[in-house]
């Protein structure tokens, strides 16, 4: 009896050794998609599934960037990089704020993008996301974009991420499109020898309360994103360091927001101004400026 008592808590030992090498590698991957990198952004419409014979298919993209990825926070069951492009004259570049991400290890709440600047907020079972990272993406301004729950994959010398969620229309599309409301993101993001790859396979989805959503077209998104040497990105480094402070503040006033556990709309503009132009504004610095604004977009 206390042979196999023996046995099974050195199986278990093993097996919790096994759970957190495997984390750790998944820990690594994320950790990595650090630092300074020239990005290309490709974009193309690959199949349309309307009945208009005037349907226009969106322009094929191709863009160029230079975009520093910041640790902004490292723990244990979280992760936070900022992303912020580095544009124009080398010598004298112009830094733009770029998306987020959030890595969160084994997180049970999400907030699944529903449509028209709704999302539904949802709690998982602790068995659904075992051993799983949720990747939270945020828009410009820290506003919510989309989020998904899976599990990292190491295998045959590759590092991988996939998952499929919908999300508001990409920046690239919503200024010039109105016939979808929905952008089912097939997203893969995967570690390589150059840096890392966003893989896209997306669904331009229309959505009408009670009814069954419509395809209307199909989209491949492939972004790769080769290293270079950080010392290039040093422009947009010192950028982040002269206003950390502010953007923690913009993250606290959105963290009680999200705290609340409950659905989330958000107005397009208040006084005829979107959200990133008030917190782009270099004036607003302070809590007591950044929570009202924030919050006069939240829907009641």
């Amino acid at each position: 009896m206390r042979t196999t008592y023996v046995s099974l808590l050195a199986l278990f030992m093993v097996m919790m050794a096994s759970a957190q090498d495997k984390k750790q590698q998944d820990i690594d991957a994320i950790k990595s998609m650090c630092g300074c990198y020239e990005v290309t952004f490709n974009f193309t419409e690959t199949f349309n599934y309307s009945n208009d014979s005037l349907y226009k298919p969106s322009d094929t993209k191709v863009d160029h960037a230079l975009e520093w990825a910041q640790l902004v926070t490292d723990e244990d069951d979280k992760i936070q990089i900022q992303h912020l492009l580095q544009v124009g004259n080398p010598a004298k570049p112009m830094i733009i704020k770029h998306w987020r991400q959030d890595w969160l290890f084994e997180n049970q709440e999400l907030y699944t993008y529903h449509a028209d600047n709704k999302w539904n907020y949802e709690e998982k079972d602790e068995n659904e996301v075992a051993g799983q990272w949720t990747q939270k993406v945020f828009q410009v301004d820290d506003s919510p974009r989309y989020e998904g729950s899976a599990t990292w994959v190491h295998v045959d010398g590759k590092s991988y991420w996939e998952n499929t969620t919908p999300a508001p229309l990409a920046r690239r599309e919503y200024t010039t499109r109105s016939d979808y409301n929905v952008l089912l993101r097939g997203n893969r993001q995967e570690i390589t020898d150059y840096g890392w790859l966003h893989d896209q396979d997306n669904h331009k989805i229309i959505r009408e309360e009670g009814q069954e959503d419509v395809l209307l077209a199909k989209e491949k998104g492939y972004n790769t994103y080769v290293k270079v040497d950080d010392s290039r990105c040093s422009a947009a480094a010192e950028w982040w360091k002269e206003h950390s402070e502010k953007w923690e503040l913009v993250r606290a006033k959105w963290n009680q927001v999200y705290n609340r556990d409950g659905d989330l709309t958000l107005e397009n503009k208040v006084d005829n101004k979107t959200l990133y132009k008030f917190l782009f504004d270099e004036s607003i610095t302070t809590q007591t400026q950044i929570d009202p604004i924030i919050e006069s977009f939240v829907k009641k």
